[in-house]
């Protein structure tokens, strides 16, 4: 039944995400003009996605050749093996081709909507706010349900289909045969996310340089060479990308999840079958806490309406609220239902996870909007120059890691303790799995949030390059502001979820060797010479990959701004507005860029935890296996741990500074400091820039790099023993 109610719930998401793209499609697309323009980003968008995922299906498809041989051919037989060495290598390399197929698919299906939401809620603006507000975000809703819904297909259907197949007995063994489809998914995931950042922060970066500081233009002027490659950026970066990446933290978290459940279940199986509760249910108990979060969802999308007079955020915020409260009330059943008499601290547990979104939302919002005190001091910085600018803004950055470290503190240690002291054994480590749950339980309405910023910023620029009235133009304006705001937060989500996340992947990594190796101790000792070096090592990676992708932006606007400069002096018609730039040169520069640019960071992520722990297992057998050394797997786990820790605090200074310099730019726009062309505002445009390839590429993929550390652990660990 739970399974059945699980695949259910997941095909209604789907149906309602094909609703939503019903009623976004039927809705006005205004002028001919408009039309004109957002036809450009939707060629644009469709052109870089094509050629970006046909790469990313070659790296994937070489990647899982790989790990098949690595499996059947290369790795010896253990005895505790939870299927035999082909069915192990077979059902690996499936799941993770499936998690990157789906992972592919859902990034793409965002990005299709948003493509096509844009030009309707530019429309939507000549009428009036709500006919604005709402195709933005029932298009951002669709990647959302699409996203959520089908990992969750993803994880059931194939738990299914390996239970089917009679491949093991043992059904706690099932999560191990597919923790390729969360590897699979994170694969994807990381070069989407690196990708459309490059493409995307290259092209703002251009197009505000020259465009604003040099040039003197608006921004989204259509004499700007690179504003149809910074619009068509916003999608492949915020919609695709972020997709991909949620796509893949709610996969990933699912099948650790599982992996936990199983363990739970063993310690305490006398226990549960007494209470009348069966394995399937607890196994299963992550999944049906998740589905209940797409019904909230769905209520919460629908309750969403404003007018001309309330601020847009409130409305949005409303429909928040509504999907958390949903959300735990489902928690609530599914607790109940399936934990029996034990379930009342997981209950918690779950609200706890819940809450720790909402606290992550509430901090992403003080140190990123213009109202707060962060904001408002870098402004203020840029009274006297760019050099000032940059410096507040790196200091807020740092600050900013502060109260989300605390949040994380406090809401690891709540779960873990109320898992303990629920009356079952071992279950402190379960405590955290399902507050991870709680906090993925709002997830397709965040993800909803987090692509109505981009919707709203294409719209703005379709409104702008069209040449709206004054009134239209402050309508989207609103708009954007608030999907500005919207974009910050779910980048402080994403961050939150990533780091309950890779405490729980962890934990169900030391849970998996355990399984291969029982002679594991379940401890990584950072004492030992070599989990020292692997840990420090994992530490160096986070600061290398964000090195190299920052480089990478800053390597391809070099390119486009130098096009721009020479659109210019080769064509003054085009600042006279007696000729069009010509926009696909710009498109083509950030696209080839991005594509070449992608692959060297993000083969160092995979490559670097597979070269780890094949060298360190070396070591350890050639060393005869000393009682005071470390296997390639222990090694393994002070990497992922340091890294992962190193991770979280990095991708928090980036996404928040990168932030704040953006709203202390549009904080000076709205009049304050001398406004829009004065010495503050340029000084402010500078530091916006520099912020860019911080908050739209380093940062969110770093919440990739985060979870692909953990899920390629989960599969490899075996190779590692």
């Amino acid at each position: 039944m739970e399974l059945s109610l699980i695949l259910g719930i997941s095909i209604f998401g789907l149906l309602f995400a094909l609703y939503l793209i019903r009623d976004v499609m039927k809705r006005d697309t205004g002028t001919a003009k408009m039309r004109e323009i957002s036809d450009a980003i939707k060629q644009g968008a469709e052109a870089f996605l094509k050629r970006q995922n046909r790469t990313i299906i070659l790296l994937a498809l070489a990647l899982a050749m790989l790990i098949y041989i690595l499996y059947a051919f290369v790795r010896a037989h253990n005895e505790h093996d939870p299927a035999s060495p082909s069915q192990l290598a077979l059902w690996t390399t499936v799941s993770f081709v499936l998690g990157a197929l789906c992972s592919v698919a859902a990034g793409y299906m965002g990005m299709w909507v948003s493509i096509r939401s844009n030009i309707r809620t530019a429309a939507g603006a000549l009428k009036n706010m709500n006919s604005a507000l709402q195709p933005a975000l029932r298009g951002g809703a669709v990647s959302g349900f699409f996203v959520v819904a089908m990992s969750l297909l993803g994880v059931a259907g194939l738990f299914a289909l390996v239970d089917a197949s009679g491949v093991t007995d043992d059904i706690t063994k099932i999560p191990l045969l597919i923790v390729g489809y969360g590897f699979g998914a994170s694969f994807v995931a990381l070069f989407a996310q690196l990708g459309g950042g490059i493409y995307t922060k290259a092209a703002d970066v251009g197009a505000d340089l020259v465009g604003k500081v040099e040039a003197g233009i608006p921004e989204d002027d259509p004499r700007n060479p690179a504003v149809i490659a910074d619009l068509v950026g916003d999608n492949v970066g915020d919609c695709a990308g972020r997709g991909a990446d949620l796509f893949e933290s709610t996969a990933a978290e699912n099948i650790g999840a599982m992996i936990l459940a199983a363990g739970l279940y063993k310690a305490n199986a006398m226990t549960f079958e007494g209470a009348g509760l069966t394995l399937i249910g607890v196994l299963l108990f992550p999944l049906v806490a998740r589905a209940f979060g797409i019904l909230a969802s769905i209520v919460g999308i629908m309750v969403v309406k404003t007018n001309d007079t309330e601020d847009p955020m409130k409305a949005l915020n409303r429909g928040y609220y509504v999907t958390a409260t949903l959300a735990i009330i489902g928690f609530f059943i599914a607790s109940k239902w399936l934990l029996g008499p034990y379930y009342f601290n997981f209950f918690l547990a779950g609200m706890i996870g819940v809450l720790t979104s909402i606290a992550f939302v509430l901090i992403t919002q003080y140190y990123t909007e213009y109202r707060y005190r962060p904001v408002k001091s870098i402004a203020e910085a840029s009274q006297t120059g760019p050099a000032t600018n940059i410096i507040s803004g790196i200091a807020i950055g740092m600050e900013s890691t502060g109260y989300p470290v605390l949040v994380i503190a406090a809401a690891i240690v709540g779960a873990y303790f109320l898992g303990e002291s629920s009356g079952l054994q071992h279950a402190g480590l379960f405590g955290t799995a399902v507050a991870t749950m709680g906090m993925l339980g709002t997830a397709a309405y965040i993800l909803a949030m987090d692509t109505f910023g981009p919707i709203t910023d294409n719209a703005g620029g379709i409104v702008e390059m069209s040449q709206q009235s004054h009134e239209i133009r402050e309508r989207t304006d609103r708009l954007d502001s608030v999907g500005n705001t919207t974009k910050a937060l779910t980048k402080g989500y994403a961050v939150g979820s990533a780091a309950l996340a890779a405490f729980l992947l962890f934990s169900a990594y030391i849970d998996e060797v355990k399984i291969y190796m029982p002679s594991f101790e379940s401890v990584v000792n950072l004492n030992k010479p070599e989990v020292f070096v692997g840990a420090l090592l994992g530490a160096m990676l986070v600061f290398l990959f964000s090195s190299m992708a920052i480089k990478a932006v800053g390597r391809a606007a070099y390119s486009i701004i130098n096009n721009v400069r020479e659109q210019f002096k080769k064509n003054p018609g085009i600042m006279a507005g007696t000729s069009k730039p010509d926009y696909g040169q710009c498109v083509d520069i950030a696209t080839r860029a991005a594509l070449r640019e992608m692959v060297m960071p993000g083969l160092l992520v995979v490559g670097m935890p597979i070269a780890v722990g094949l060298a360190f297992k070396w070591l350890y057998v050639a060393q005869g296996s000393p009682i005071h050394g470390a296997s390639g797997a222990e090694v393994v786990g002070g990497f992922l741990m340091v890294g992962t820790i190193v991770g979280i605090l990095m991708a928090l200074f980036l996404n928040n500074g990168g932030g704040a310099w953006d709203n202390a730019k549009k904080y000076i726009e709205t009049g304050a400091y001398g406004g829009k062309k004065s010495d503050p505002h340029k000084a402010a445009v500078v530091g916006d820039t520099v912020g860019d390839p911080f908050k739209d590429t380093a940062g969110p993929s770093l919440h990739v790099l985060i979870k692909l550390l953990s899920t390629i652990t989960l599969v490899l660990a075996p190779l590692f023993i």
